[in-house]
This record gives structure tokens, C-alpha cells and sequence, in this order.
């Protein structure tokens, strides 16, 4: 493998003029990870997260796709994506400004249990991608800037918790349960990839474990996931490289773990996937 320094990484992607990416951390929610971005041009490709994916656009407008959807998000909108859901992010004309968090379902259920007094919680589920709530982006945008800029960390607690607990009384159901637990041959290709996304798996391997012949599966797979089975297979990389990444480990060593072909090759996926380079995302975590 062929390791380069992350400056040399980052030339391969970066930014445009105008542009800016800052990811942090808040250490009072046990490394809850926080993203603040200006993009013109830069666009994500479709992955999805483990976590949530909650946040407000500040300036402009953002085009993205989300459970068969093609969406628009502005100024004074929320965004909510569901732990795995599949989505991407692009700007329109002019570029956005946006703010976003990336809760656990822990920490929503917790907040979820303390709004109705019950320990017996479902998975908080948004049924819109995208809501108009001006009064609920500006409480979570204020939090959010307070967290970034470091400032009185207790405010900043309160503030976030204050925000998901309004987004959570107003745009969620709070009894679906066991999402993500899906049976069927689509789900025995996904825990394959999971299992083995270190290996150079084939179609043929997928196709056994499924039940499905090769082309049938990768028809399936699309349609139940919203990517194909390789995507699906980058996208599982990228988040087990956050994980070592978040543990300290050093881009070039994490590449070679998770089964990209060297740091080049980890960083692209990875900048397409969360707007920061993986060198940006660990320094984030050890700060």
C-alpha cells in the first residue's frame, strides 16, 4: 500500500473556494458527532448512517433523495434521516449553508422515555424527511453554534436536548419498534457484507447466501436498500473506518483494515460520504 500524508489526500479532494467543512464533537454526550458546512459545489454521494441524522439548513437550499424522494431542505427547514436510511445531498444554485448532529437511538429514546414518562419507548421514527419548523431550527441552530463554538457547555446541553425534545413532540412517532430487523434474502446478503466487508466478496458468494440468483439480487438489493450491492459495501467500509478513526487509529492503517485499496481510495469514499476527510474526522475525536 502506498501511504501519503492526509495533506496529500486532501488536495485530491478539495474544497472549493467558499467552501468549508468543520466536524466536532461534544463530550457531555458521549462524542455525539456535530457538522457545520458551506458547500457550492460539493455533492455526497448516497450512503446511510448508524445514527440519525438531524439538522437545519441555514443559508440557501439543498437538494438531496431520501426514501424514494427527491427533496428540497431551506432556511428554516429540519432534516431528519432515519439510522440507515439511504440518502445523499447536493446544493442548488448558489450553494447552502447548513448545521447538522448525528444522534444515537440511545440518546433520542432517552429523550423520547422523559417527554412520556415511559421506560417501554419505541425507536423514534420521523415519517418527513424534511419539515418546516422555523421556531425548531432556530432552537437547535443556536445550540448547535453554541457546542461548535465551545463556549458555556452546559447551555449548549440543555439547548440540544431542548431541540431534540421539540423535534421529537412534534414530527415523531414513538411507537414503531425493531427497525432495521428486516428477514428475507435481502437482509441475508446485507449481514453477509457486514460480516465480511474487509473481503473481496463476489456476486456468487451474495447470490448463495441470499437465495437469489446474481442479476435478480442486484435488482433486489437496489430496490430494498436504495444501492447496489458494491455501494452498499463502500458505504459499510466508510463507517467501520469512522469507528477506528474515532479510536485514533491513523488513515493509512484504517485503510488497509477496511478493505480499501489504499488512503487515496479511503479518502475519496469517505469525503463523498461525510463532506470532512478521514485526517479532519479523527482530529475532531481527539481534540
Amino acid at each position: 500500500m502506498d501511504l501519503i500524508t492526509q495533506g496529500e489526500a486532501l488536495e485530491q479532494t478539495p474544497l472549493q473556494s467558499g467552501e468549508r467543512a468543520h466536524l466536532f464533537t461534544a463530550r457531555r454526550f458521549d462524542g455525539l458527532e456535530f457538522l457545520s458546512a458551506t458547500f457550492r459545489t460539493h455533492a455526497y454521494a448516497p450512503h446511510v448512517h448508524d445514527t440519525y441524522a438531524i439538522g437545519t439548513i441555514e443559508v440557501g437550499c439543498e437538494i438531496w433523495h431520501a426514501r424514494g424522494r427527491r427533496l428540497y431542505a431551506g432556511a428554516g427547514d429540519i432534516v431528519f434521516n432515519q439510522p440507515l436510511d439511504v440518502h445523499d445531498g447536493a446544493p442548488s444554485e448558489g450553494g447552502y449553508r447548513y448545521r447538522m448532529s448525528y444522534p444515537t437511538v440511545e440518546l433520542m429514546r432517552e429523550v423520547a422515555a422523559s417527554l412520556t414518562g415511559r421506560d417501554d419507548i419505541g425507536t423514534p421514527y420521523f415519517a418527513e424527511p424534511t419539515v418546516r419548523d422555523p421556531e425548531g431550527a432556530a432552537l437547535f441552530g443556536a445550540a448547535h453554534r453554541v457546542l461548535e463554538e465551545g463556549g458555556d457547555a452546559l447551555a449548549g446541553e440543555e439547548g440540544l436536548l431542548r431541540a431534540y425534545g421539540w423535534c421529537l413532540a412534534r414530527h415523531a412517532d414513538l411507537t414503531v419498534r425493531g427497525l432495521g430487523r428486516e428477514s428475507g434474502p435481502i437482509a441475508q446478503a446485507r449481514e453477509l457484507l457486514e460480516q465480511r466487508y474487509d473481503e473481496d466478496l463476489s456476486l456468487a458468494e451474495l447470490a448463495k447466501r441470499s437465495g437469489l440468483p446474481r442479476h435478480h439480487l442486484i435488482r433486489a438489493f437496489r430496490r430494498e436498500t436504495g444501492l447496489t450491492p458494491h455501494a452498499y459495501l463502500v458505504d459499510i467500509r466508510v463507517r467501520r473506518a469512522r469507528e477506528r478513526l474515532r479510536r485514533g487509529d491513523a488513515p493509512g492503517e484504517v485503510a488497509a483494515a477496511t478493505g480499501f485499496c489504499d488512503q487515496a481510495h479511503l479518502t475519496r469514499a469517505f469525503k463523498a460520504r461525510l463532506g470532512v476527510t478521514p485526517g479532519a474526522f479523527r482530529a475532531a475525536h481527539l481534540a
